[in-house]
């Protein structure tokens, strides 16, 4: 069974449709990256799995787990173990990154009808995964995103990602104008986080950070649907030709 399933999924903002008879598969134990021109539908796509409400589902189904998706609440996913990384992650002023992700995990762990983390096993763990990333104790105090630069914003995503441990993970253009050193504290955290009951998909349009996750498939959108699949020659095919035929 495949981790996540998206069958003839059609979705609209007002008049205009944006995904058409959108199918995929991906299966856990995966990276997918999924590339295309803009305005193709990728982060329409990354909206409606989380629940953004500004889409609307037109016909169609996502099975996560084998669960109807929009039986769920966005909050009801994200404690069923799915996460997305923004591309403009947003600022929480008054409360500190460590407080965040404290209440985030404790949510997750209620869902579940488990026993809050206790103080000890937090810092622990929190300690842990920022060491791994790079990321200091001085940034885990400071209020969540509030004046950070958007690299620092970012590596505190991926810093989400890895604590919280989700089993699918959207990467919805976390690469867009990160220098060198912050794409790998990205890159990094998808590689110590590949296991085989975890899936990712990867938006994106530099094939830097691409050749840095190395996806295992590699999938083109265009006009609101899959329209090629591959592995990572279809990157280097990119940043030759472009999406011209694709068009």
């Amino acid at each position: 069974m495949a981790l996540l399933e998206i069958k003839n999924l059609n979705v609209s903002v007002g008049e205009k449709e944006i995904l058409k008879d959108f199918s995929c598969s991906l299966e856990s134990g995966k990276v997918y990256a999924l590339l295309g021109p803009n305005g193709c539908g990728k982060s329409t796509l990354s909206g409606v799995i989380a629940g953004n409400p500004v889409y609307t589902v037109t016909s169609g189904s996502i099975l996560f787990k084998g669960k109807n998706l929009f039986d769920m609440t966005p909050s009801e996913r994200a404690c069923a173990g799915i996460f997305l990384g923004f591309q403009y992650p947003v600022e929480i002023n008054g409360v500190s990154y460590a407080a965040f992700l404290k209440q985030a995990i404790n949510s997750r762990l209620k869902a579940k009808g488990e026993k809050p983390i206790d103080a000890v096993q937090f810092m622990k763990r929190l300690k842990t995964r920022a060491l791994a990333l790079g990321i200091s104790d001085e940034m885990l105090k400071r209020f969540v995103n509030v004046g950070f630069s958007g690299g620092e914003k970012k590596k505190l995503e991926t810093l989400q990602m890895a604590f919280l441990e989700p089993d699918f993970c959207i990467l919805d253009e976390m690469d867009s104008g990160l220098d060198v050193d912050a794409m790998r504290v990205v890159a990094n955290g998808v590689s110590i986080m590949r296991e085989e009951h975890r899936s990712f998909l990867v938006i994106s349009h530099y094939d830097n950070f691409l050749e840095l996750i190395k996806p295992d498939v590699v999938m083109i959108m265009a006009g609101g649907h899959i329209v090629k699949t591959g592995g990572m020659e279809l990157v280097q095919d990119l940043k030759e030709k472009g999406y011209a035929e694709y068009k």
